[in-house]
């Protein structure tokens, strides 16, 4: 019996919205014959829906730039809220905010017109529903519930409904109900951190700079945002985020700053706080027959490098990639052997990346030690090498490393 649907995808956020939009546009398969669930389904971005401010942002790299282009989404997203960010100031809490031992990066510098964009979560999943109705794949609104192996598709119980794909892609998040009826196990370590998110005013501007302080027991990172205030991403201990949350905002505002070190002058909250727990998950097997995982659902890592989106859009891609030529050589794209192509192919770049942010958490965030200090020294001696910059850089914008077709 033919299957319903060439592929259904599992999440309609981001990352699941983008692989869908792939699929069809790069890979080639016909977009009516992809479906994509989830138990709501985001309105498309026009001029008659602009979503409300969101809390979580993200840093879309050159790379993610490029993917989102691909599908058709950035036009939307670049004018709707979206703010290009030109520098990268980072310090460590032991020296001065705008002394020598500072580390920038500044895009001109890499022949760039800017190092990436700060973009708002809700609005990214809105131009990516809107790319996807205009394609002409289904969004539906259901719960996965079950998920059955047959020899030529998997069957789905999506709300009431049975539904029958060659292919399922888990894009349901770190929490994957896909990657659960899949037996696809995890590790997870828990960081014993909580982000802290919200939205602030400075007294000095922002100067199209992501700010970035190692504090010795976390990471603050200060955002830009289009319309002059910045988002704070403060990532620190458990114990002390419970209770800055449910702090005066007067207190919220002194302990901000002065985890910030004045590098912006007076701090004013802007917003609620929103908290988030922090944890590194990998998934043992990224694939099994007729299934893949892709963005949280296959790996999650520390927010203090802002890659979790990126590294999500490029399985995106790679996975576009590695079905489409699967679709071209006329070969099942549901294979497990198809599939471990995308596997060793991104699970490479995501282990590189993850360690490396770890490292940077352990060594430049938390570090004490010997080996902790000598790494925090040689942060200066980064910033004045320009072939050491350039790398960092390259590697951050998703110019390196092995890039699927939509990110070149």
């Amino acid at each position: 019996m033919k299957p319903d649907y060439d592929v259904a995808v599992v999440g309609a956020g981001p990352i699941g919205l983008a692989t869908a939009i792939l699929l069809a546009r790069v890979a080639g398969f016909a977009a009516t014959g992809i479906v994509v669930y989830d138990r709501r389904i985001p309105d498309p971005l026009d001029s008659e829906h602009i979503p409300p401010v969101d809390l979580r942002v993200f840093a879309l790299s050159r790379a993610s730039e490029k993917i989102l282009r691909a599908a058709g989404a950035w036009d939307d997203i670049a004018k709707t809220r979206a703010a290009p960010y030109e520098r990268m100031h980072v310090w460590h809490a032991d020296v001065p905010p705008h002394g020598g031992d500072a580390l920038v990066f500044d895009a001109a510098e890499m022949g760039e017109r800017d190092l990436g964009i700060i973009a708002e979560n809700n609005v990214l999943q809105a131009a990516l529903a809107g790319a996807a109705r205009r394609l002409g794949i289904a969004l539906a609104e259901g719960e996965i519930t079950a998920l059955e192996h047959e020899r030529d598709a998997v069957r789905l119980r999506a709300g009431e409904r049975d539904v029958r794909a060659r292919v399922v892609i888990g894009a349901d998040g770190a929490q994957s109900r896909v990657r659960e009826l899949a037996g696809l196990s995890v590790s997870r370590t828990d960081y014993g951190q909580t982000a802290l998110v919200a939205t602030v005013s400075t007294a000095k501007s922002h100067q199209h700079t992501a700010w970035q302080r190692f504090l010795g027991d976390g990471t603050l990172a200060f955002l830009p945002l289009a319309d002059g205030h910045s988002s704070i991403v403060w990532s620190i201990p458990a114990a002390r985020a419970e209770q800055l949350l449910v702090a005066t905002t007067e207190d919220f505002e002194h302990e901000l700053e002065k985890d910030f070190d004045g590098a912006l002058g007076k701090v004013t909250l802007a917003s609620e706080r929103v908290k988030f727990p922090l944890w590194r998950l990998s998934a043992a097997h990224y694939v099994s027959a007729r299934v893949a995982l892709v963005g949280d659902a296959a790996h999650v890592v520390h927010p203090l490098a802002g890659q979790g989106a990126n590294l999500g859009l490029l399985d995106a891609a790679a996975l576009a990639d590695v079905l489409g030529e699967a679709l071209r050589t006329r070969e099942d794209p549901g294979a497990e052997r198809i599939l471990r192509r995308y596997e060793r192919w991104r699970r490479s770049e995501n282990d590189l990346m993850s360690g490396a942010i770890d490292a940077f958490d352990r060594l430049l965030a938390r570090g004490t030690g010997r080996v902790a200090e000598l790494a925090q020294r040689g942060m200066p001696w980064v910033g004045r090498s320009t072939l050491a910059k350039r790398v960092f850089i390259e590697r951050a914008m998703g110019l390196a490393g092995e890039l699927p077709l939509a990110a070149r």
